[in-house]
């Protein structure tokens, strides 16, 4: 049997072990209170809510977030731990920050009853690769006057890759993102001495990693992101290797098979079988069988 090796640690990056760590509520008012700038006891009470979007319509996207929290004063934030590059990440982020803003009403709620939803990304990626800034927010604001259109809607993006280098004093959202970042057991050590709640949240990390079950949940998603990855090296360098006239037939085959797929949509709307698309359409049935079986499976979010 294989002997476990007993200086393992999770790692906060892993998404999984994100969630496992914001459970915990004292790590929650830590992290919280630096994303907000207020000392930790100012954040009086966080609770958890589901994070499986509400859908108003049965063809509407399902969006599931890593963890959505309320505070006292009514304020959402969803925080989302993402390692992979992700194309779309801008417009995902908006996605989930509208979903969970109007989730807030009921039909026939007043306006005023909307209360602030905040979008935090923490990223193992660049996303912004155009400065050197790691951590930013980001308002609606008019374009003419630079004024704040309304604080209602905020989206703060923590990019772990442009983490500077240790100084005395950094700002407190700047040490965690050091700890969630971090790679050894040594470096979260280092960190937990620096901020009571990052050491809490250290003591948490140390006992999930004890744990045997959670130690598999994570393995499991770990070995899954690593394949992902994997998986997208794997594409990229095929269609290089391809060259771009095979890139142009498999272009022109997705677009015709893309046309097909979005009449086949409209016709699914309409309350068509598989089997009768495809013989209006006059298509092979295993065709249209397998767009139709791909449309129905679209509801679920797509994986990290």
């Amino acid at each position: 049997m294989e002997k476990k090796n007993d200086n393992f640690i999770m790692l906060p990056t892993v998404d999984i072990c994100f969630k496992n760590l914001m459970e915990n509520p004292e790590v929650r008012r830590g992290f919280i209170a630096a994303l907000l700038k207020v000392q930790p006891e100012e954040i009086e009470e966080s609770t958890l809510l589901p994070t499986t979007l509400q859908r108003d319509y049965g063809d509407d996207k399902l969006g599931i977030l890593d963890i959505l929290v309320q505070l006292e004063d009514g304020t959402q934030i969803d925080m989302e731990m993402q390692v992979a590059y992700y194309e779309y990440w801008d417009a995902r982020v908006l996605f989930y920050l509208s979903k969970v803003f109007t989730g807030q009403l009921k039909k026939g709620d007043p306006y005023d009853r909307l209360k602030k939803c905040i979008h935090v990304s923490i990223l193992d990626f660049i996303q912004f690769d155009g400065d050197e800034s790691c951590y930013r927010t980001i308002h609606f604001r008019d374009d003419h006057t630079g004024n704040k259109y309304s604080d209602l809607m905020e989206i703060q993006v923590l990019e772990l890759k442009k983490l500077p280098g240790k100084v005395k004093g950094e700002e407190d959202i700047i040490s965690w993102m050091r700890f969630l970042g971090g790679k050894t057991r040594e470096e979260f050590e280092d960190m937990a001495d620096l901020n009571k709640y990052i050491g809490i949240a250290y003591e948490e990390l140390q006992k999930l990693s004890a744990d045997e079950l959670k130690r598999l949940d994570y393995e499991s998603r770990e070995k899954a992101i690593r394949d992902h990855k994997s998986f997208m090296r794997g594409a990229i360098k095929q269609g290089l290797k391809q060259g771009l006239e095979q890139g142009l037939k498999e272009g022109q085959a997705i677009g015709e098979r893309s046309k097909l797929r979005e009449i086949t949509k409209k016709k699914m709307n309409r309350g068509m079988t598989a089997e009768e698309i495809a013989d209006d359409l006059e298509e092979d049935v295993e065709t249209i069988r397998s767009l139709y079986e791909e449309i129905l499976k679209e509801k679920t979010d797509d994986p990290q």
